[in-house]
């Protein structure tokens, strides 16, 4: 993979010119633009080689990417012609490297993911549907091009808290996103979803700006284990950036609907005052909830409160070692805060958060 990685951008462009040449029945199931699609394969494949030496934790990867998979029509057939166009690929590119042993290490393991994908499908199959259609019922905008976005599945759908869920608009069809509900499972069973118009980002600016109530929009399988279960301590430390609150409030939910014995530290971070979002609706929690503990952090404005990046001030405010942390925004800021906190002490198992887009997108 380190022979091959210098060189993915292509790797993938001849992967899929290939597949798509040789098994040309596969192409309507793919966007007409594939630049996305192209880095999702590229992200799995490294979030694979990461996981090789653990297990449980690739098991639960390869399901969790089975089960997305059915969205798009994928059905146990396709993965041998995947497989086949994979090694041409890394054949080509890993050049002298890509040797009979190597052929062979690379064929089982691809036996073994797609296996773990197929069985996982099917599994999931029996008991819930692929997709779930959703009605959008309420729309807010929350300011500097957030949307506040409530929807309504036609049929159950169940997930946890601090999961995320995959979601396709009428006007970009086959182009996933993925969204973090900003709520625990309501009685009512709708999911509020906080979207943010990002630059090029064809799928968000279409939910922010054009999305209206009525619309129908179509939700994935939910994913991720960022979920209030894999929690050992009392003590909770949580920590957003951006919309990266809307698990993490999701999160809070939780607690306060189970009423457990739990001390929760909220980090909320931005670059100035006007970009911290939901301080308010999160304040107002804090009053309700005793047990709730509330800072915001800016790093490029002077403003009253607390100056600095959420690493630095997670560091003036540890240590955290007796806490379990759930970190939740952008993929900098993540790694920042995480190694901050194994540094001082925090153990990398108590440390929860979502893998870095191997299958996801903001746009």
């Amino acid at each position: 993979m380190s022979v091959v990685e210098p060189l993915a951008a292509d790797m993938t462009v001849y992967f899929y010119a290939i597949l798509f040449a040789r098994h040309p029945a596969v192409r309507p199931m793919f966007p007409p633009g594939m630049d996305t699609q192209r880095g999702r394969l590229l992200r799995a494949l490294l979030r694979i080689v990461d996981l090789v030496d653990d297990p449980a934790a690739l098991i639960r990867f390869c399901g969790h990417l089975g089960r997305d998979h059915r969205k798009f029509g994928t059905l146990a057939a396709h993965f041998p012609a995947v497989g086949e166009c994979l090694l041409a690929s890394l054949a080509r590119y890993a050049g002298p490297a890509w040797t009979t042993e190597t052929a062979a290490a690379w064929t089982k393991a691809y036996g073994v993911v797609a296996q773990v994908m197929i069985s996982a499908a099917e599994e999931d199959e029996a008991v819930r549907p692929a997709v779930w259609p959703a009605t959008i019922v309420h729309k807010l905008p929350r300011g500097n091009g957030i949307a506040e976005i409530t929807v309504r599945p036609h049929l159950p759908y169940e997930y946890s808290a601090g999961q995320y869920v995959s979601l396709e608009t009428p006007w970009w069809p086959k182009q996933w996103r993925y969204y973090s509900p900003a709520n625990a499972p309501r009685e009512d069973g709708t999911l509020t979803l906080h979207v943010r118009a990002v630059p090029g980002g064809t799928v968000s600016k279409a939910l922010v700006h054009r999305a209206a109530v009525g619309d129908v929009l179509r939700l994935g399988s939910p994913m991720g284990d960022m979920v209030l279960d894999t929690a050992e301590h009392r003590g909770l430390l949580c920590v957003a950036g951006g919309t990266g609150l809307a698990p993490i409030r999701a999160l809070l939910e939780e607690v306060a609907r189970r009423g457990e014995e739990h001390r929760v530290d909220l980090f909320l971070g931005a670059r100035t005052g006007a970009e911290l979002y939901g301080v308010n609706d999160m304040l107002r929690m804090s009053q309700r909830h005793h047990w709730l503990t509330i800072r915001g952090a800016v790093s490029h404005e002077y403003i009253p409160g607390i100056r600095g990046s959420l690493p630095d001030v997670l560091a003036e405010y540890g240590p955290w070692y007796q806490h379990d942390v759930f970190l939740s925004g952008p993929a900098p800021m993540v790694v920042s805060a995480r190694e901050t906190l194994t540094r001082t002490g925090t153990l990398p198992e108590h440390i929860h958060h979502d893998p870095f887009e191997p299958v996801l997108s903001v746009g």
